[in-house]
């Protein structure tokens, strides 16, 4: 199952994290937001399409930008950086949202295939 997921970063480095409705698979987690690619969707659609239904934002395809991708079967996960979209994030799909620094969000319980994209995202945030 192939999966996209967006690190939105805000203006003071700050990365948002949603936390999983409780009756889900994972539920009380913490992850990225996004969501499955349909069949015969491109990945960077298909992550702007879940941003929309999860976030109400609307995200430009050009202000995605790969980051990684990490495994944890039967998933295969995405990890797209954006620091541009229009709206203020919304909980429509999630018990709740957090912004924090890579670091603070580390410390949070998050399903498998999120712990590496974190650690990933945590380098690039460094490298600038």
């Amino acid at each position: 199952m192939l999966v996209v997921a967006a690190a939105l970063i805000d203006g003071h480095g700050r990365c948002l994290m949603q936390q999983r409705p409780n009756d889900k698979r994972h539920g009380g987690l913490w992850e990225f937001p996004g969501g499955k690619v349909e069949p015969g969707e491109h990945p960077v659609a298909a992550l702007v399409r879940e941003l929309r239904e999860e976030l109400a934002i609307d995200v430009a395809h050009q202000a995605l930008e790969p980051v990684g991708f990490a495994t944890d079967m039967p998933v295969t996960m995405l990890l797209y950086r954006c620091a541009a979209w229009r709206g203020e994030p919304q909980a429509l799909a999630a018990e709740a949202l957090r912004w924090d620094t890579c670091a603070a969000l580390a410390t949070l319980p998050m399903p498998p295939v999120d712990v590496p994209l974190l650690a990933a995202l945590a380098r690039s945030v460094r490298a600038g």
